[in-house]
């Protein structure tokens, strides 16, 4: 059974230096060609995973944002017909901060999407150029505020400890962010993945990334500025008002079962791996041939849905419930979490246990990495 879909619309209607779906940028799309095939798609999913009411609902990919909302509505009302709505579903939009996207707000909203999660970045241009973005900061805030006036629910994001940024510089653009009010804030630092433009960029000695422990500044800057305005953070990098965390998210770190559908879209139900065809047409052709879009559907062994329960859930300021995931999985709980270690990280105040229940401190997040590979054992990890 699963409680959360996860939509992918992979369309974009413009390149973007870091999209892995630029290969498709579409003038046109065939609508009522991907209508049939997303119905298709949700309706297989459903024939194995339906008997628990969708809590959560997602679209999300290239520029979702830009889906036609009568195809919106129809997919809300198959996925209703198929799951049943559990009270107060969550229904969230990925959008891009763009003032096409932003025209689109208000019917959205009149078709059933309740929440909208906006990828601003930061807020000046300079920076938005450095990011790569498409979008202007004047346009960027202009769309967060027609999403304010459509929608109950609003997120953004922000990319932080970016190269020569100081406290005060962050200190001001977090101070502004939070001004405008929304009930959720996701704030990641800016980090340097091999293979990626920013890789090349360092290599090539065009900047230099922040050094770890300014950036561990920002992060203890972050904590303390969004717990004051309201917001404290529920996940390492994600801040909201008490009673507005991303159900969706949640799913994910929580690791409770979701299906995905649509190119590329990944899922977790019934203790297999599904992944979706990446490329559009691959895709449609599996949904002509199989009536659904799977690459790949895989077996997860005990020890690695632990492992990935484990590396998941911590992340979380709730943390673990270690006796809870031991009767899910049938293990000893110190085979999900290494009590020794776990001991003399406590003592170091990064770690804590209440109960049957463990998790890292604020003091340890900056370090959620190291410790990951100290708390969950290596045997689980690896097995």
């Amino acid at each position: 059974m699963a409680r959360a879909l996860y939509i992918h619309w992979p369309f974009c209607l413009a390149k973007c230096p870091y999209c892995d779906f630029n290969s498709h940028v579409r003038d046109r799309v065939d609508v009522a060609l991907w209508e049939r095939g997303l119905l298709a798609d949700m309706a297989r999913e459903a024939e194995i995973a339906s008997g628990e009411r969708l809590a959560s609902i997602f679209f999300g990919g290239g520029t979702p944002s830009l889906m036609p909302p009568a195809l919106v509505e129809r997919l809300l009302a198959e996925a209703e017909r198929l799951w049943g709505f559990a009270e107060g579903i969550e229904i969230t939009l990925e959008g891009n901060p763009s003032s096409v996207e932003a025209a689109n707000y208000a019917t959205l909203a009149q078709v059933g999407i309740n929440r909208v999660s906006l990828g601003l970045q930061a807020l000046d241009d300079e920076t938005l150029r450095f990011l790569g973005r498409l979008h202007d900061a004047r346009e960027g805030l202009a769309a967060l505020d027609v999403a304010q006036k459509h929608f109950d629910r609003v997120s953004f994001d922000l990319i932080y400890a970016r190269p020569g940024q100081s406290p005060d510089m962050w200190q001001a653009e977090l101070a502004r962010a939070l001004s405008f009010g929304t009930g959720h804030l996701s704030l990641y630092q800016l980090t340097i993945e091999p293979g990626t433009r920013f890789a090349t960029l360092v290599r090539e000695g065009k900047f230099d990334p922040l050094d770890d422990d300014a950036a561990a500044d920002l992060f203890e800057l972050t904590r303390a500025m969004t717990e004051a305005a309201g917001l404290p953070a529920y996940e390492i990098s994600n801040h909201a008002r008490p009673g507005e965390e991303s159900r969706h998210n949640l799913t994910y770190w929580r690791y409770e079962d979701y299906c995905g559908i649509g190119p590329g879209a990944h899922g977790r139900r019934a203790n297999r791996a599904t992944v979706r065809h990446k490329k559009p047409e691959n895709w449609l052709a599996a949904i002509e041939r199989q009536s659904d879009g799977i690459a790949e559907a895989r077996e997860l062994g005990v020890h690695e849905q632990a492992s990935e329960a484990m590396l998941m859930g911590l992340r979380l300021a709730e943390g673990v419930d270690l006796a809870a995931k031991a009767r899910r999985f049938e293990l000893r709980e110190d085979q999900l979490c290494d009590p020794a270690k776990l001991d003399f990280y406590t003592g170091q105040g990064l770690a804590w246990r209440e109960g049957t229940r463990v998790g890292v401190t604020p003091q340890g997040m900056p370090l959620l990495d190291a410790l990951l590979g100290e708390l969950v054992p290596a045997d689980l990890v690896e097995a």
